[in-house]
């Protein structure tokens, strides 16, 4: 009586870890649903937020959000039409990119590494609350700053300084980051027609950093990116 007993708690145990092991990916699955309808807002209503001085704004993402296709935007030649709006949807990943500016400089070849100097302003799709910058003039001489390596066209990097690394207490670059690095040139301002590449991202949490990920949160990004000396 007592070896079935035994056998029987055992059961019931092990049955209350299968069924909370569901309820968890059951509020996980209802948190990635929320997050899409969150992206889903945020492609039709965009995003205005003024700079606390001046009449400029800080961020000014236009609503009405055009998606097209990894195919459309390959035929573009890896580009976005600003004018219209357009982002490009990699659907393997859920990441919204729109390419600004491809910039002057080169791409990073296999096989090259540098540092690359970010300036970004980072924007919570789910709280509708500005979350980062190192835009502001507090900021000014605190760029972020990370290692890029290419191998084979794999992307890898780790933030040395800046205001992420400083914000979410990582190096871990959020692997949305490194997307644009495909497409565009690195270069250096030397001039203001020698523009430096300017892209727009969405990420889903699972693209995004540490605490997003934890969290279950989509994030706007603006990121200019810089070759370092």
């Amino acid at each position: 009586m007592k070896q079935k007993l035994t056998s029987l708690l055992l059961f019931l145990t092990a049955a209350a870890g299968f069924f909370t092991a569901c309820d968890d990916d059951d509020s996980y699955a209802e948190r990635r649903e929320r997050e899409r309808d969150q992206i889903g807002s945020f492609l039709r209503t965009g995003v205005q937020i003024k700079q606390s001085e001046g009449d400029g704004y800080l961020l000014n993402v236009p609503g009405n959000i055009k998606v097209i296709s990894e195919d459309q935007f390959y035929r573009n030649d890896s580009t976005t039409n600003v004018d219209e709006n357009e982002y490009v949807l990699f659907s393997g990943s859920g990441v919204y990119m729109q390419i600004v500016r491809k910039g002057v400089g080169e791409k990073l070849e296999h096989g090259e590494g540098c540092d690359v100097i970010c300036r970004y302003t980072e924007y919570n799709i789910a709280s509708d609350t500005l979350q980062s910058t190192n835009n502001l003039l507090a900021y000014e001489t605190m760029p972020d700053v990370m290692t890029v390596r290419n191998i084979y066209g794999v992307f890898s990097a780790a933030f040395v300084s800046g205001v992420m690394s400083s914000r979410y207490n990582s190096k871990s670059v959020p692997s949305g980051w490194l997307i644009p690095l495909t497409f565009i040139n690195l270069g250096r301002q030397n001039s203001e027609d020698a523009e430096i590449a300017k892209v727009r991202l969405i990420l889903p949490s699972t693209e995004g950093q540490s605490d997003a990920l934890s969290n279950v949160y989509p994030c706007f990004y603006e990121i200019t990116y810089e070759r370092g000396r």
